[in-house]
């Protein structure tokens, strides 16, 4: 069922060098379940889990905006937030095409879809895994998923009433960096931290909760943004339909503001960031059972007091008429290259997995290195294009990439950045991971070659590229 209503008006300034000219922004809101009503695949896994329970339904929230005024110059964006691993390939594509059958007054450029990274969503790419019969084939659950996200981004633009926009801050420790170190140098995601030879965390975290708030012209709260650096994956093992901590979130803001809000859950630069525990764990376990908290309500106790936080501020300065620009860029990012050493090793990890029919999704895994190694060697291999969407939204800017991004990057373009904050929405395309150079020497799941299409190199172009954009929306 999907749930609509009218949002805001804002001012808006376009993307040429003529001098700004301001005009009323209307933007709508809707949301949509994109839970299939009968067993299907689940995304996130080495192995193939089938889901034939729901725990709780894994949505897509939509946000519209368009400028409107006299003289003003116009622009457009749709804003999607999915429970959903990843924006897969072909997944965008499908959808924009069918909006621009809906609506073609609509610039489907402008449409951004980001996934939330639940562990416990649908598949949506053909081939990773063997589907049984019985179970939604992926190809059935991609028209369905596709259908709904173009519904959903009609109903919120056919909802569009003037209102105001506010932006806060909050805190909450909700994510922990995932990668131990060790004495020889090493690094492992999820290592034991109670070794003898553990050295310590390898990178930083980062505890801000960035939260967009929406009222409309009768000044009630219809949706609001949560930016928060960790990927939504505490039950990632589960074989039941789950949209992980965002569910209590959500649940929790409306039976405080009303069953008209919408809530987009945005997860920001978290490559190497989860909710799982690494250090302290036998006191945070007593204080949850303490307070009579399952873990998904505690994290969402934490997010939703800094949502709390960050709504006290905001609701002093309510903004009906801020500057809006939407910015699209398209950009070519350098691909982490394949070595003979790596060529070496995933020769030799193939050959340890094989013989076993359960090993078949990590076989192909490596296999894909092999690939990449031959069109290297070939001179095939072509730089990751990218789309990069910015937008600048009165004093704050959010600003967009297809990964799992290493937080470090993220904590790079926030403090370069001209505004007052930034947010950042990682998964927004396919997913694969960008470490940093020290994650790289490292090692370990999530910084080897497999887990990288872009390295270290291409996650700097990407966040030099990022800032470049940002800035120039507060140059114009």
């Amino acid at each position: 069922m999907i749930r609509c209503c009218a949002l805001i008006s804002l001012t808006v300034i376009c993307l040429t060098a003529a001098p700004v000219r301001a005009g009323e922004l209307a933007i709508g809101a809707a949301t949509v379940s994109i839970t299939p009503d009968q067993p299907v695949a689940l995304s996130g896994q080495m192995r193939t889990r089938i889901a034939r329970e729901v725990d709780s339904e894994v949505t897509a929230t939509a946000l519209a905006l368009e400028s409107r005024g006299e003289g003003a110059t116009g622009d457009q964006a749709i804003l999607i937030s999915c429970d959903l691993v990843a924006i897969r390939d072909g997944i965008l594509d499908k959808t924009r095409q069918k909006l621009s059958e809906q609506l073609p007054g609509f610039d489907v450029t402008k449409l951004v879809v980001n996934a939330t990274h639940t562990h416990t969503g649908p598949v949506t790419r053909e081939g990773r895994y063997e589907i049984s019969e019985g179970v939604m084939p992926v190809a059935d659950y991609v028209e369905f998923l596709t259908d709904r996200l173009a519904t959903v981004a009609v109903q919120a633009w056919e909802s569009r009433a003037p209102g105001s926009v506010g932006w806060g801050l909050g805190h909450a420790v909700v994510a922990q960096n995932r990668r131990s170190l060790y004495a020889d140098g090493s690094a492992q995601m999820y290592g034991r931290t109670n070794r003898p030879n553990f050295r310590g965390i390898e990178g930083p975290e980062d505890h801000g909760v960035e939260v967009l708030f929406f009222w409309n012209g009768d000044d009630e709260l219809i949706a609001t943004a949560v930016n928060v650096a960790c990927p939504s994956q505490e039950v990632e093992g589960l074989s039941r339909v789950n949209a992980d901590f965002w569910h209590q979130v959500r649940e929790t803001l409306k039976e405080k503001h009303g069953e008209q809000l919408h809530v987009l859950g945005w997860t920001g630069a978290a490559g190497d960031q989860s909710p799982h525990l690494m250090y302290r764990k036998a006191a945070e376990e007593r204080m949850r059972r303490l307070r009579g908290l399952s873990r998904l309500e505690e994290l969402a106790r934490r997010i939703v007091r800094a949502w709390d936080d960050a709504y006290e501020g905001a609701r002093q300065e309510k903004h009906a008429d801020p500057v809006l620009i939407h910015k699209v860029v398209d950009i070519e990012l350098p691909l982490r290259p394949v070595t003979e050493e790596d060529v070496a090793n995933v020769k030799a990890r193939i050959e340890s997995l094989s013989g076993n029919p359960k090993n078949a999704v990590r076989i192909g895994w490596h296999r894909r290195v092999l690939e990449r190694y031959e069109a290297q060697q070939a001179g095939t291999a072509e730089p990751y294009r990218m789309e990069l969407h910015v937008l600048r939204l009165g004093d704050i800017a959010i600003a967009t990439n297809d990964f799992e991004l290493f937080t470090q990057f993220g904590i790079q373009m926030k403090s370069r950045s001209p505004a007052l904050q930034t947010f950042l929405i990682q998964l927004a395309g396919p997913g694969t991971y960008v470490p940093t150079a020290i994650a790289a020497a490292g090692g370990g799941y999530s910084a080897i070659i497999e887990s990288n299409v872009v390295g270290a190199e291409g996650g700097q172009a990407l966040t030099d590229r990022t800032v470049e954009v940002i800035n120039s929306l507060w140059a114009e």
